[in-house]
């Protein structure tokens, strides 16, 4: 429902001269917008954030909950010049702004500057709240981001000839005794091309031993792994006999995952599973309106919703209605504004098949549980 306002956003007096206007403050747009953010009207949400803004342009509280909704919607850049125009000019003791900043820089892959704002989040604030946080993915940069050429044409001949051998006692043996290869296969890991990562994961799981379960716990904790990769190490730990809680980087901090929730054995993967991720890709590429890093997490969502239900998985008799309620399970986690309606027209199915399977998707995977708590945890729960 829209609202008429004047230029003031005053409300109309009709010339009454014992009526007093209602001034809008910012207080009642935060309310409008926590409001609409509950019913899942994410956009509304984000309009009335930034009119809480317009309304008190002073107010640095305004400004951080704008760049917390705009970072969680993936509009990195916007949220890191809002963060940094609080620090400049508005309140330079709010510190949790350069931990977010270190968090977006990352994730746009510019980790000098995360390092760097880390250090300065470490240094300004020592005993703030996210200063075990900052410790830790601090530790974490360090160990992922050395230098080294990682992908020279050479190296990759020769990674995919050693993880060809995976679970040959040559290899083992290889990696026991070759410091090189060690640290090779670790950066490559954390910061190699893509294409290795789950031979990689896959390697370290038959390995077995203390040092591969290191290597995998930093891993885990490590906040700019792709969801994908960080669920196959997680299940790789959990095959491998660590039966105790992991810390793992999720909704914006470091927190502990009992691995019984995991399954104990990875499923085979099927030809129709892998349909109903390329097909909702396919559409998603159609639409042209997803950054690169939505790809990634739909298929996050559909592997972890495979692994959770594993071995009672759903028969899949027609791959568009997965695929819709897949890629309707990705617009709900990241409050998308797009309905069952719009992708039943896209796929040529029923928006009651579309509902179906979503309940199904977020019975498994609680998404919409997770999508709340992630919001709120950006937003400081300071308006609960």
């Amino acid at each position: 429902m829209k609202e008429s306002h004047s230029k003031n956003d005053v409300c109309p007096v009709q010339n009454r001269s014992n009526v007093v206007p209602f001034q809008r403050d910012a207080g009642f747009y935060l309310k409008k917008g926590m409001l609409h953010y509950r019913k899942n009207r994410w956009e509304k949400a984000l309009f009335y954030f930034q009119k809480a803004v317009s309304a008190d342009p002073l107010d640095a509280a305004n400004h951080y909950n704008l760049a917390c909704m705009l970072s969680k919607i993936g509009r990195l850049h916007e949220a890191n010049r809002i963060f940094l125009y609080i620090l400049r000019e508005l309140d330079p003791k709010m510190t949790d702004c350069y931990f977010l900043l270190a968090i977006n820089y990352g994730l746009l892959e510019e980790m000098d500057k995360s390092q760097y704002f880390l250090e300065r989040y470490l240094q300004l604030d020592p005993e703030g709240d996210l200063a075990y946080e900052a410790s830790e993915l601090l530790s974490a940069l360090d160990e992922t981001y050395e230098t080294e050429p990682f992908f020279a044409q050479e190296r990759k001949l020769y990674l995919e000839k050693i993880l060809a051998k995976t679970g040959t006692e040559e290899v083992r043996d290889y990696y026991r005794q070759n410091a090189g290869f060690r640290k090779m296969l670790r950066n490559w890991l954390f910061a190699g091309p893509d294409e290795f990562k789950e031979d990689i994961i896959s390697f370290y799981s038959q390995l077995g031993g203390k040092k591969a379960k290191a290597v995998l716990l930093d891993y885990v904790r490590n906040p700019w792994v792709k969801e994908r990769f960080r669920q196959l190490a997680l299940l790789a730990l959990k095959n491998m006999g660590h039966d105790q809680a992991v810390r793992v980087f999720m909704d914006g901090r470091l927190c502990m995952v009992d691995l019984n929730q995991y399954p104990l054995a990875a499923p085979q993967w099927r030809q129709e599973w892998q349909q109903v991720v390329d097909c909702t890709m396919q559409n998603m590429r159609r639409s042209n309106c997803y950054d690169e890093g939505f790809f990634d997490d739909v298929q996050a969502i559909w592997q972890d919703f495979i692994n959770t239900v594993y071995p009672d998985t759903p028969r899949i008799t027609k791959v568009q209605t997965w695929a819709a309620a897949l890629e309707y399970s990705l617009a709900r986690f990241h409050y998308l504004d797009l309905t069952q309606k719009d992708l039943a027209a896209e796929y040529g199915v029923s928006c009651a098949s579309i509902s179906g399977k979503y309940q199904e998707i977020n019975k498994a995977l609680r998404l919409e549980e997770k999508a709340y708590r992630n919001m709120i945890s950006y937003l400081r729960g300071e308006y609960d």
